[in-house]
């Protein structure tokens, strides 16, 4: 029996990730220390910046919808044996498809803008997903390789129509003209001021709870129907999926469709949310984050949401800690979140075989 077999579940999906993550901060610390600052005051300006005030929760929240989408993308096709590498690729054309429903049509009332753009971005990021599915599928070309190029090629494309295409006429920037309101994305202190509930005015909106509920529709498609099921037959053992009569290229094309437009809906909070114009590199790594947002949260809905906050705070703590610790620059605060990737991600399983061992014996000695 494999040692991974032999974890229980409630070690596997909350003890392990905890550890990863404290080590992950210890070690960060240690180079804290190195340079000449307080660690622990270091985790008080980080946890300030992120949680202190409705502001930074606010900005907490508005980065971590982001890598819930990418998160989400990340993990539908890794349930399906694949490993896709192209969520940055595939969020920056599904915002342009976003983007383009609301140039052209943002004159229209919002609730009939907000669905166009919602499908606009799925069907153009599932579009930039399509082309290394059907190369996985059909022709054997594999998927890593080909979602890392279509990256390169999305924003090749992307510079190439902000040059010389979407640019605003008579402005140097590369970028769009900006949405009219009709297409901005309410604030959620906006729709919480609706009901009662003060809250302070950040870049966080609707946007938010639709990627809560793609979550949920992610939950229920591949843990409550059939196709999830065969979906996940499909990733696990492909040889009995063919014997069940479940055809995996069928799987493959399917998951990464779904993949790309989780992915494409990245231009909802980014674009319609916060710079109401479509801009060069708005996805800003958001896509790569995904795949270790996917990877802490045990590819799981829940745990994607999770490691999304932890890593939304991250990047907004991040800030805090940068501007108020002058020792500790931009560079420093991307070596304490790489830390945390690197233990969450590449090596997770680093304490496993201990932890295995320690729980094995408390549970003998019962």
């Amino acid at each position: 029996m494999s040692v991974r077999a032999k974890l229980p579940r409630w070690a596997e999906l909350g003890l392990l990730p905890a550890i990863n993550l404290i080590a992950a901060l210890l070690l960060s610390g240690a180079i804290i220390k190195l340079i000449g600052e307080s660690p622990w005051a270091a985790l008080k300006l980080m946890a300030d910046g992120a949680f202190g005030s409705q502001e930074s929760i606010g900005y907490t929240f508005y980065y971590a919808t982001n890598f819930i989408f990418t998160g989400l993308a990340v993990a539908v096709a890794y349930h399906a044996g694949l490993f896709n590498i192209g969520a940055e690729g595939q969020a920056y054309i599904g915002g342009l498809g976003t983007g383009l429903v609301c140039l052209w049509l943002g004159a229209w009332p919002f609730w009939a803008v907000l669905p166009l753009a919602i499908l606009a971005g799925a069907l153009f990021g599932a579009a930039w997903a399509f082309i290394p599915a059907w190369l996985q599928a059909r022709r054997g070309s594999h998927i890593v390789i080909t979602t890392i190029m279509f990256n390169f090629i999305a924003s090749a494309l992307m510079t190439w129509l902000l040059v010389n295409v979407l640019i605003r006429p008579g402005q140097q920037s590369p970028e769009s003209r900006e949405f009219a309101p009709n297409a901005f994305m309410p604030g959620l202190h906006t729709l919480l001021g609706k009901i009662g509930i003060p809250f302070t005015s950040t870049p966080l909106n609707l946007a938010f709870l639709l990627a809560l509920a793609a979550a949920a529709l992610v939950w229920v498609l591949l843990w409550r129907t059939h196709w999830g099921y065969a979906l996940r037959v499909a990733g696990q053992n492909p040889a009995a999926a063919v014997y069940a009569g479940i055809l995996p290229p069928r799987v493959t094309l399917w998951a990464m469709l779904l993949s790309g437009a989780l992915a494409g809906s990245l231009g909802l909070n980014e674009l319609m949310g916060s710079q109401h114009r479509i801009l060069l590199d708005f996805p800003g790594g958001a896509g790569f984050v995904g795949i270790a947002v996917a990877l802490m949260g045990r590819n799981h809905p829940v745990g994607i949401f999770l490691a999304a906050v932890l890593f939304g705070a991250l990047v907004q703590g991040g800030s805090q800690l940068s501007f108020d610790m002058p020792h500790v620059n931009r560079d420093m605060v991307v070596v304490i979140q790489g830390l945390v990737i690197l233990f969450c991600g590449a090596l997770e399983n680093v304490f496993r075989v201990p932890l295995t061992r320690i729980l094995t014996r408390k549970e003998l000695g019962r």
